[in-house]
C-alpha cells in the first residue's frame, strides 16, 4: 500500500507523523521501552500535546528482537494472531546512557540514538544490519483509516526474498505485495499462501506478527527501503539475525513452528483421478492396473472432488453410482499396497445433508444479522465452516474420522482462501484478521484428526492455502498451474519462495492443472516432479496417466520414480532437517551458496538438499542454461563432470536433465527402487563424489521417523581413505566417483567388518 506521492508529497487524503527523537527510555531486566514524540521537545510547553509513539523491544529467543510500535493503546483488536512459541524470554542486556539506549540478545542489538534525530539501528556485533531512520516509522491516517508503517533500510545490492508462495520473480525488490490469501492460480500476483516474513542476503529476516492484511512495498515506494504497514494503532515485528540464511530460517521456525515428520510412503508417487474427468471404480482400477503392468511404482491413489456427488460438496459421502462399495474398494486398493487420499474443502453446499445439520448447531459462519453467510460461487448456496467454534471443529473432525476408519489415509485440504469479511465468528474474531488465518485453523483441524487416528509421523495433508505457521501441517502444493513450460517455471518459483518461509515440503501438479499439456511439457515436468519432495500426477479436465501421452512418457516416469526411490536414504536425511531445523528440502541456490553473488537471483534451478543441484528443462527441444558454483560437480545420471563457477548451456533428452552432485558429497543410494518404504541402511551404497585430498565427514542414514539406522564416517588423508560404520549393516559398500585412481567399482567390507580402506 502506497501512502506517498513521490519523495516530497503525501497522497491526497493521507496525513502522517513520525518519531522525532527519544524523549524517555525505560529499561527493565527483559525490555526496553522508548517514548518518541513526533516533534522535538525543546520546552515544557512541547509536552502538552501529542502524538507520542511508544516503541517497546523484547526478545523471545536469542538473536531475535521483537519491536512493538503503538499509538493509541486502547485499541485492542479481537485477533487472532499467528501462533508463536513465546514460552520464555531470552536473556537480554539493556543499557541506557546519555547517547544511546540498547537492548542486546545474543549477537543482535537494537540501538536508539538519544540525540535530536530519530534512529533505531539493528546491529550484529558492530555491523549495522538495517535501520529505521528519520521518517521511516510512521503513524498514518489515510482516507480516515489509521495505519502504522515501518520502513527498514536496504543496502546497495541487497536482495529480499520470501513473503510466502509467490509465482513472480524470486527476488522481491521492486514488488508491491499484499499478504492476503486469494484463489488466483499460479500465473497472477495473487497467492494461496501468504506469509509476512522476508529475509535478505544481508544476514537478517523480519517477521510481521499480524494475521490480517500486511502491505509491503519492497524497494518500490521507497527504493532503498522495505516498507510494511498494517491497519490499526499498533504494529509488531521481529528482527531475526542469521548471519546465514539457514540460521535465519532455523530461528524463524523456532518461533513459528517447524514441519511435522512425514511417513515414508508419502515420498512415493501419487496418482490422481484428476478433477472434472469421468471416473468410477472401474476407471480407478484400470489406472492402477496400468501402472502395475508398466512396472511403474505407485504409493498413493488420490480421489478428487467427484468421489462425492455433484452439488453436495462437502457431505463426506461417496457417490454410490460411481463407487457402489467404498469399504470393499478401499480394502482392495490397500491390499495392493496403496495409501488413499480424498479431496475435501471447508465449505458445505446448501444441497448437502450436512448444511441443515451445521446450520441448526451454529457450525457455519454467520452474517452479522445472525443468518448463515452464503453465496453461489463454487457450490450452490455454499456456506463456510466456522472453525473458531470448538463444536464445529469436533463435528468436522468426526466426519473425517469415519472416512479414516473406512481406510482413508490422507486428505487433500483444498480451498480456504475466499473467506468473507461480512461475517461474525463464534469466538468474536476479527473477520479481517481471520481471512488468512482461516486456512491455518482448517489445516490444523484436519491434521490433528489424522494424527489422532494414525499417530504422529503418519499424518499427511495435500494443502493449498496457508498462513504463517501452517508449515506445521504438511504437505503443501502449488495450486492450479498452467499446463505449459511457463506454468512449470511459475510453480518452481512459488515453491522456492515458500521454502524460504519455513515450509519444508512442497509439491505441484505434474503436467500442470489448467489445460492439457503436450507430451513434451508432461515429460519435462515428470523429471522436475520426481525431484521434488513430494510427487503427484494430477490435472484439471484430463487424466495424467503417462500412457495417455506416449510410451516415452511411461519410460521417463518409470526411470525418475525409481531414481527417487533409490535416493530415499538421502531424502530421509534432508527431510529430517526440515523437521529439526526448518530447512526446506528444495532450496533456492542462495540458501546453500549465500556467499556466491551469482546465486542471489537464480530461480530456474535449485538444490535438493545440500548435495544435489537440479536444473529443470523448460523447453521441448531440451535446451537448458544453468549456473554451477565453484568446484568439480558430477552429473548423477551420466558421470561426466562440470567445473564451476560458470554458466553451462546443454541439451537434454526427455530421459535426462542437469542433476549434479556437489563436490565432496557422500551420497547414500538405497538398494530398493520400487517403493519408498524399506530399510535405507541395508545394501546402501555410499558414493563419494570428487572427494578432496583431505576429508573428514559423517553421513547419517535415518528412517522417516528420524531414527538413526547407521552412521558412516569418512576419513581421507595421505592418499588413503577409510570408511567406517558405527554398527553392523548388511551389504553396504563404498563407490568412488571422479576420485584419483577410482574405477567406479563398489568396494565392500569383509564379512562382518565395519571398515573399508582404500588407497589411490
Amino acid at each position: 500500500m502506497k501512502f506517498t506521492d513521490g519523495y516530497w508529497l503525501w497522497r491526497e487524503g493521507t496525513e502522517a507523523v513520525h518519531p522525532a527523537q527519544v524523549y524517555r527510555a525505560t529499561a527493565t531486566p527483559d525490555s526496553l521501552t522508548v517514548l518518541a514524540p513526533v516533534k522535538p521537545i525543546r520546552t515544557k510547553g512541547d509536552l502538552t500535546s501529542g502524538p507520542v509513539v511508544t516503541v517497546r523491544c523484547t526478545s523471545p529467543l536469542p538473536d531475535v528482537i521483537a519491536v512493538e510500535i503503538s499509538h493509541f493503546a486502547g485499541d485492542e483488536p479481537a485477533g487472532p494472531e499467528p501462533d508463536l512459541d513465546l514460552s520464555g524470554a531470552a536473556p537480554v542486556k539493556v543499557t541506557v546512557d546519555d547517547d544511546t539506549a540498547v537492548l542486546t540478545s545474543g549477537e543482535l542489538s537494537v540501538r536508539f540514538a538519544r540525540g535530536d534525530t530519530w534512529s533505531m539501528d539493528f546491529l550484529a556485533g558492530d555491523r549495522v544490519l538495517t535501520r529505521s531512520g528519520p521518517k521511516a516509522m510512521a503513524v498514518i491516517t489515510s482516507d480516515g483509516r489509521p495505519y502504522v508503517r515501518e520502513q527498514l533500510d536496504l543496502g546497495v545490492g541487497e536482495h529480499v526474498y520470501g513473503l510466502g508462495e509467490r509465482f513472480g520473480p524470486l527476488v522481491r525488490n521492486g514488488q508491491s505485495v499484499d499478504i492476503w490469501n486469494a484463489d488466483g492460480g499460479t500465473s497472477s500476483e495473487q497467492a494461496y499462501k501468504n506469509v509476512p516474513f522476508h529475509l535478505t542476503d544481508a544476514g537478517y529476516g523480519v517477521f510481521v506478527h499480524h494475521s490480517g492484511k500486511v502491505s509491503y512495498e519492497v524497494a518500490s515506494e521507497a527504493v532503498a527501503r522495505v516498507q510494511f504497514s498494517v491497519p490499526g494503532q499498533s504494529l509488531r515485528y521481529f528482527v531475526i539475525h542469521g548471519p546465514t540464511p539457514k540460521e535465519i530460517l532455523r530461528r524463524y521456525t523456532a518461533l513459528t513452528g517447524r514441519p511435522a515428520r512425514l511417513p515414508a510412503w508419502s515420498y512415493g508417487l501419487w496418482l490422481s483421478t484428476s478433477f472434472t474427468t469421468s471416473y468410477d471404480e472401474d476407471t480407478v482400477t484400470s489406472f492402477i492396473d496400468g501402472m502395475a503392468e508398466r512396472d511403474l511404482p505407485l504409493s498413493v491413489f488420490h480421489f478428487d472432488c467427484f468421489w462425492m456427488r455433484g452439488y453436495q460438496w462437502c457431505d463426506f459421502a461417496w457417490d454410490e453410482d460411481a463407487f457402489p462399495d467404498p469399504p470393499g474398494m478401499l480394502k482392495r486398493l490397500k491390499a495392493r499396497g496403496l495409501r488413499i487420499c480424498l479431496w475435501i474443502n471447508p465449505y458445505i453446499s446448501q444441497h448437502s445433508p450436512l448444511f441443515e445439520e451445521g446450520r441448526r448447531a451454529g457450525y457455519l459462519l454467520r452474517r452479522p444479522d445472525g443468518g448463515v453467510w452464503q453465496w453461489d460461487r463454487w457450490q450452490p448456496g455454499l456456506a463456510v465452516v466456522d472453525f473458531t467454534n470448538p463444536g464445529a471443529r469436533a463435528w468436522f473432525a468426526e466426519k473425517l474420522g469415519a472416512l479414516l476408519d473406512m481406510g482413508v489415509d490422507s486428505f487433500k485440504t483444498d480451498f480456504g482462501e475466499r473467506i468473507p469479511l461480512d461475517v461474525a465468528y463464534f469466538d468474536g474474531s476479527d473477520p479481517e484478521r481471520m481471512h488468512n488465518h482461516y486456512a491455518h485453523l482448517y489445516n490444523e483441524v484436519v491434521f490433528d484428526v489424522l494424527e489422532r487416528h494414525r499417530g504422529k509421523g503418519e499424518a499427511v495433508l495435500f494443502a493449498r492455502a496457508a498462513a504463517a505457521g501452517t508449515q506445521r501441517f504438511p504437505v503443501h502444493w502449488s495450486g492450479d498451474g498452467e499446463s505449459t513450460f511457463a506454468g512449470m517455471a511459475q510453480s518452481l518459483r512459488g515453491g522456492l519462495s515458500l521454502g524460504l518461509c519455513g515450509f519444508g515440503y512442497w509439491s505441484h501438479d505434474i503436467g500442470g492443472f489448467a489445460g492439457l499439456p503436450d507430451a513434451a511439457v508432461f515429460k519435462r515436468w515428470i523429471a522436475f516432479g520426481l525431484l521434488s519432495s513430494h510427487s503427484r500426477l494430477h490435472g484439471g479436465g484430463s487424466y495424467r496417466v503417462p500412457w495417455a501421452f506416449d510410451e516415452e512418457s511411461v519410460r521417463v516416469l518409470r526411470d525418475f520414480t525409481r531414481l527417487k526411490m533409490r535416493l530415499m536414504p538421502y531424502l530421509a536425511r534432508i527431510a529430517d532437517e526440515a523437521h529439526t531445523r526448518g530447512l526446506p528440502m528444495m532450496r533456492p541456490m542462495v540458501l546453500e551458496f549465500p556467499d556466491d553473488p551469482a546465486c542471489a537471483p537464480l530461480e530456474a534451478q535449485y538444490m535438493l538438499g545440500d548435495s544435489l543441484l537440479v536444473a529443470p528443462v523448460f523447453s521441448a527441444e531440451g535446451h537448458v542454461r544453468y549456473y554451477v558454483p565453484e568446484g568439480e560437480w558430477t552429473c548423477l545420471l551420466s558421470g561426466r563432470t562440470v567445473t564451476g563457477p560458470r554458466w553451462v548451456a546443454e541439451q537434454h533428452g526427455f530421459d535426462s536433465l542437469p542433476l549434479l552432485v556437489r563436490p565432496g558429497s557422500v551420497l547414500p543410494m538405497g538398494a530398493v527402487d520400487d517403493g519408498p518404504e524399506y530399510d535405507y541402511a541395508a545394501g546402501v551404497v555410499l558414493r563419494l563424489y570428487a572427494p578432496p585430498a583431505t576429508l573428514h565427514t559423517t553421513t547419517d542414514v535415518v528412517d522417516a521417523e528420524g531414527t538413526l539406522l547407521a552412521s558412516f564416517t569418512v576419513d581421507r588423508r595421505a592418499g588413503r581413505t577409510r570408511v567406517s560404520v558405527d554398527r553392523p549393516v548388511p551389504d553396504w559398500s563404498v563407490q568412488f566417483v571422479n576420485a584419483p585412481g577410482a574405477d567406479g567399482v563398489p568396494l565392500r567390507p569383509a564379512p562382518g567388518a565395519l571398515v573399508i580402506e582404500a588407497a589411490e
